[in-house]
């Protein structure tokens, strides 16, 4: 098999690659959106123990680190911009490598994209109550949010870093002052943390069930992979990037499920409104009116997380089409900027399609089976190259090979099976989802 044609946008030109540290904001943008500050309520909900609950976290997070360390050996060697579709495509052949481009294409980006814009503007309407969420001036503040990014990241990769790099250290600054201002300043408890809060003990079932929502939580820390071509000193400095990310984001996670338990007592978590977690811990901490603070938190957070997507997922449409999977169409750079600036407003089109119309709801539903399974298969290319392309170097090689990449990939398929027993619908219309990619594969196909 030929080498993949994809390369960084920015080719050989030192001055616009990207640095670690804008790489870094990539991707710790792109895993800490909503769900750290909402999934904890469930969890509180469904086992009632916060020993258990920060457990599953800690256990969630090493899953990650874990992750991560397999993960990071693709990149370092393969730096091309695509991420998992140019890994895959090596790995099992140019079918698969497509179906992940058109899976990232559809859901990963952008049903993820349509999802994460209409949250911010849940949350923004709760700073400005103008409408309903469901209204017409949700719709149009969440439209807004993902024109104005990909305004943004078609001016280049010097405009879209500083925007990520602004809405990271602000979010970041943000959860740590949230996180050590209600530990050092709240009113708060730490009696919270070992009370049981008087239930039984969990069984296995909410227990793996929580453990996915945790999971899904984490999923992020591939981002890097997108944008490899372009990270100055790739080979090396990406597994530190996307390994020291991970930790830092499960570094944070800890301390934000410790904040909400030192806040509340398990059992007012798990009380109706459920979703609110944050909100209801900062208004326990400081009072009611500490709860705007977090709304305004969870805006800049989501946001940079809108920003992560819509700046790394033309590149993976983009080396689609220069391998001839994609149409030839989306292979243009624009002069200036040197941005795929066609696949960026392809791929921002298909989001607000997906915001007007409100199917992507449909889609994030259907996505976790099919999104597993190809995180697994991407996990398990690290097994396969070694075996079938061992001459290419690698400058990092995952630890424990091959126990470490073996086991995530064992915990990912855990994942799969129990969405497919669990949500038997939802899996078989995400496989239907993947399998509507046939047609146009077949079509634009080049020889």
């Amino acid at each position: 098999m030929s080498e993949p044609a994809a390369v960084g946008l920015s080719g050989d030109s030192a001055r616009s690659k990207i640095s670690w540290f804008t790489a870094s904001c990539v991707l710790v943008s792109n895993m800490i959106g909503g769900g750290i500050f909402t999934t904890t309520g469930f969890m509180a909900r469904d086992l009632g123990d916060p020993l258990l609950i920060l457990s599953l976290w800690l256990v969630g997070g090493l899953l990650a680190m874990a992750a991560a360390m397999a993960y990071s050996e693709l990149p370092a060697m393969l730096p091309r911009a695509g991420g998992d579709y140019i890994y895959l495509r090596q790995a099992y052949g140019p079918f698969i490598g497509f179906l992940s481009g058109w899976t990232s294409f559809t859901v990963g980006f952008g049903a993820g994209i349509a999802a994460a814009a209409v949250s911010f503007a849940s949350y923004a309407l709760r700073l400005m109550p103008l409408a309903e969420d469901n209204s017409l001036a949700s719709k149009t503040i969440a439209l807004v949010l993902v024109w104005i990014m990909t305004a943004v990241h078609a001016a280049g990769t010097g405009a879209g870093g500083r925007l990520q790099r602004a809405l990271t250290t602000t979010k970041v600054s943000a959860i740590v002052l949230l996180i050590f201002g209600g530990l050092l300043f709240g009113h708060g408890t730490w009696e919270h943390v070992v009370d049981h809060g008087h239930q039984g003990k969990a069984s296995v079932g909410p227990l793996i069930v929580a453990l996915i929502f945790v999971i899904y939580t984490y999923l992020g820390w591939n981002v890097v992979g997108y944008i490899a071509g372009d990270i100055a000193e790739p080979q090396r400095m990406i597994p530190k990037i996307v390994i020291g990310g991970t930790a830092f984001v499960a570094s944070l996670y800890l301390l934000l499920n410790l904040l909400y338990l030192y806040a509340l007592p398990v059992t007012a978590l798990a009380q109706p409104p459920i979703l609110p977690v944050a909100e209801k811990a900062a208004a326990a901490l400081w009072g009611p009116a500490s709860a705007q603070l977090v709304a305004a938190l969870l805006c800049i957070s989501i946001a940079g997380g809108v920003s992560a997507m819509v700046w790394a997922g033309p590149r993976v449409y983009w080396a689609m089409a220069l391998d001839g999977v994609f149409p030839s169409f989306f292979k243009a750079l624009t002069p200036n900027s040197g941005m795929p600036t066609r696949a960026l407003l392809v791929q921002s089109g298909w989001a607000s399609l997906l915001i007007l119309t409100g199917t992507f709801e449909q889609l994030i539903i259907f996505s976790g089976f099919i999104l597993s399974a190809f995180t697994a298969l991407t996990i398990g290319a690290v097994m396969m190259l070694r075996r079938r392309r061992p001459d290419l170097a690698r400058p990092y090689r995952v630890p424990f090979y091959p126990i470490l990449p073996a086991m995530v990939i064992l915990v990912l398929l855990i994942v799969v099976v129990d969405s497919a027993i669990q949500r038997p619908i939802e899996s078989a219309m995400g496989l239907a989802i993947v399998m509507s990619a046939l047609p146009f594969y077949w079509w634009w196909k080049t020889d």
